[in-house]
């Protein structure tokens, strides 16, 4: 499908899948607004290769104020926001007692608050265009649970609610949103819990062996470009009566 002349607004896309996910919709003739820290000058010329404009913003998505900044300079440069995708996200692993507040309340505002206000802020602009897509990136976590991760299940448990909410408020318009689910993908998160095992055992690959045979079947992970073309799906007239939904991409890990 063709995305020439819609915006896309993507957090936390100047690396792993957010990244994939803009490469993806900027090879659809997407516009692009990348979100992310540090210098996003090399990330831009990349995005940019397929002809579109590119912009980049640094909100802190945690700062409620950096993010409707950040909404607002799209309205400026870019018309406003037609495609939304909810992406950044931080873990950290401990067990409930011992789980450190401040790291407790960083996970809620990052994964989900961040979800809620970025979406309060694009969903006007998209009902008076008549057109809009909110894709939330979410988790396996946001469907079942795994030790050590208070903060990051509820929070994308939390998004998973806030899915279901949004579809169906918007369910009489063309403005839709989901979520989608994604089980073992090789982030920078996913590969410091691989770090992590290979420091005990010596041997990395053994540690992503052992980390993917836990969960998933299928014994690979899932890549940022498929979670980009199934966003672009989402994007599509295809995916238009798909409403409120959490499709997970997970290698078999939920069917079990």
């Amino acid at each position: 499908m063709s995305l020439q002349g819609k915006t896309a607004l993507v957090t936390g896309s100047t690396s792993g899948i957010g990244l994939g996910i803009a490469m993806t919709l900027a090879k659809a003739g997407a516009n692009l607004l990348l979100n992310g820290f540090g210098d996003a000058s090399a990330v831009i010329e990349q995005v940019k290769q397929y002809g579109g404009k590119v912009g980049h913003h640094p909100a802190d998505v945690s700062d409620v104020a950096q993010i409707a900044d950040m909404i607002a300079y799209a309205e400026r440069e870019f018309g406003g926001v037609d495609i939304l995708v909810n992406n950044a996200g931080i873990q950290h692993v401990d067990a409930v007692e011992d789980f450190p507040v401040e790291s407790w309340d960083k996970i809620i505002a990052i994964n989900l608050s961040s979800v809620f206000h970025s979406t309060r802020l694009c969903l006007p602009g998209m009902r008076a265009k008549g057109w809009g897509r909110i894709v939330n990136i979410a988790s396996v976590h946001g469907l079942v649970g795994s030790t050590g991760k208070a903060a990051y299940v509820a929070a994308k448990h939390g998004v998973i609610g806030l899915t279901k909410v949004v579809g169906l408020e918007t369910v009489a318009s063309n403005v839709t949103c989901n979520a989608i689910c994604p089980g073992w993908v090789l982030t920078p998160l996913v590969q410091k819990q691989i770090d992590d095992r290979a420091a005990q055992t010596g041997d990395v690959e053994q540690a992503k062996h052992d980390l993917l045979a836990e969960k998933q079947p299928s014994l690979e992970f899932v890549t940022p470009s498929q979670l980009g073309e199934l966003t672009l799906f989402l994007c599509s007239e295809a995916g238009a009566q798909v409403r409120g939904a959490a499709w997970n991409i997970d290698g078999g890990w939920l069917a079990r």
